[in-house]
């Protein structure tokens, strides 16, 4: 197949959180199985990688430029125009940039030129012509795609291409006023599929296009068409229900090593997890907590957002350090949250740290004995999957991609890889942990196999790419 990926980031280049991985790693994983494969994302500032190609589309007196570069089986290109070279990826200190609707409506246009138009390595990507063709794109900023696909149809382009959306942050959905879509060079026809209420809503305009829809794990599918989950667009996705999949997110499994990690403080796989006790020490040692390899560490490693839950683990916190617990919290976000972090890192025995760093984070989770993770809704969740990577036990709100990761220890079946919780509330968080600590405690085995289980499940991207091809043979052999 001709595979287009567009996206609003792409890892390294451009990157705010789970979005800039997938759009680089899956690409990479459906390369690797033999299909021709370009992703496209804007190009924000200079990247000595990429080359200018020499092809300047004029979208209505908007020129762009197109710059590529190969990476690991991939063309990568990037979307140039002045709009969108301005250093921040949504916005800057002072909010999100107000022309957005045209600096990513340039993008979705950008993209379907570049399969049809680079010439890359002698031949372009593709014309549609053959019933090959499929377009991959992501969240709002990419889902005026089929859009801008149907208006190539009507010029004879891309009449076999097939889209699928994939749904990464549903909270985010790129809402205009209805005026901006006289210059979105759009068929009036399509207002219908993009206007929603009072104004116009990018995501909601993808999810009536797009062939398929994907969310980044089966449980958030099945969350988001109901009105707890569907953030007002519970109704839209339950009309297009039979085209709404789940596929969970992988995992680079040879980034994500404790075996080869140079970022931690000593190297251990699940043969021998010795390393693991060496990384807990010397973790105590540098955040200053009382060193003993036998206290639990609990960690807590995300954004300080009330979607993640960090006001349950304000309310459990008290009784976890009563049962002499040791507590790492690391984020950044709400002021009030950051607020809690910084009056909780006070107790000899927590350490607050409102700051961001991605080698201290691995450095936490590879001494560390638990995560915490009680979400309120998790589309899909690394952090949990990254822990489970390196020998540290998951604790949970049974929700979305972490309800599909992680499966409550049963000890009679000796079966689970860290324990999961329903529904939030302080109550049933606090019973987890009870569980966890005497098993901790009282049941070393079971909590080393615990370990192990989680440190040798496969969750590569490979698996997440073989879903993607039989998805996107459906949509095909449906034209």
């Amino acid at each position: 197949m001709n595979i287009i990926s567009v996206g609003a980031e792409v890892a390294p280049w451009s990157k705010t959180g789970g979005l800039g991985d997938v759009c680089s790693e899956l690409t990479v994983a459906l390369a690797a199985r033999g299909h021709r494969v370009m992703s496209v994302a804007p190009r924000y500032s200079s990247y000595p990688e990429a080359w200018d190609t020499g092809v300047y589309p004029d979208l209505d007196g908007h020129k762009i430029a197109f710059f590529h570069c190969k990476d690991r089986g991939v063309d990568r290109v990037f979307v140039d125009h002045l709009s969108i070279r301005r250093g921040g990826i949504y916005g800057s200190e002072t909010g999100s940039y107000a022309d957005n609707w045209f600096r990513f409506s340039l993008f979705c246009q950008g993209a379907i030129l570049a399969a049809s138009q680079l010439n890359i390595d002698g031949e372009v990507y593709s014309d549609g012509s053959d019933n090959d063709t499929i377009f991959l794109f992501h969240d709002w900023h990419a889902s005026l795609v089929p859009a801008y696909l149907e208006v190539a149809k009507s010029f004879g382009k891309f009449q076999s291409a097939g889209s699928v959306l994939v749904i990464h942050n549903l909270a985010h959905q790129g809402i205009y006023p209805d005026e901006l879509f006289a210059q979105l060079s759009l068929h009036p026809n399509l207002f219908p599929a993009l206007h929603m209420g009072k104004g116009l809503n990018f995501l909601k305009g993808g999810m009536a296009l797009a062939d398929k829809i994907v969310t980044v794990s089966p449980t958030y599918a099945q969350e988001i068409c109901t009105p707890e989950f569907g953030m007002g667009l519970d109704d839209v996705l339950r009309k297009r229900r039979e085209n709404l999949v789940g596929i969970l997110n992988g995992l680079d499994m040879d980034e994500w090593n404790p075996f080869s990690d140079p970022a931690i403080y000593a190297n251990y796989s699940a043969q021998n997890l010795a390393g693991k006790k060496v990384c807990k020490l010397h973790l105590q040692k540098e955040l200053r907590l009382p060193i003993n390899g036998d206290v639990p560490i609990f960690a807590f490693i995300s954004r300080l957002d009330f979607q993640k839950g960090v006001d349950q683990i304000e309310k459990v916190l008290p009784w976890l350090l009563q049962q002499g617990a040791q507590v790492v919290l690391l984020g950044t976000g709400a002021p009030d949250l950051e607020a809690f972090v910084h009056r909780a890192n006070t107790h000899p025995s927590v350490a607050g740290l409102v700051t961001f760093s991605s080698q201290l984070a691995r450095k936490i989770i590879a001494g560390s004995d638990f995560l915490l993770m009680p979400s309120r809704f998790e589309p899909c969740g690394l952090t949990q999957q990254q822990a489970l990577r390196y020998g540290t036990v998951p604790i949970v709100h049974s929700c979305g991609g972490l309800r599909d990761t992680v499966q409550s220890f049963n000890p009679w079946r000796k079966t689970g890889n860290g324990w999961s919780f329903a529904p939030l509330e302080s109550k049933r968080f606090q019973q987890a942990l009870m569980w966890a600590l005497h098993t901790y405690r009282h049941h070393p085995k079971d909590f080393h196999q615990l370990q192990l289980r989680g440190m040798i499940q496969q969750r590569s991207w490979k698996l997440a790419a073989q879903k993607y091809e039989a998805l996107f043979a459906k949509v095909l052999a449906s034209k």
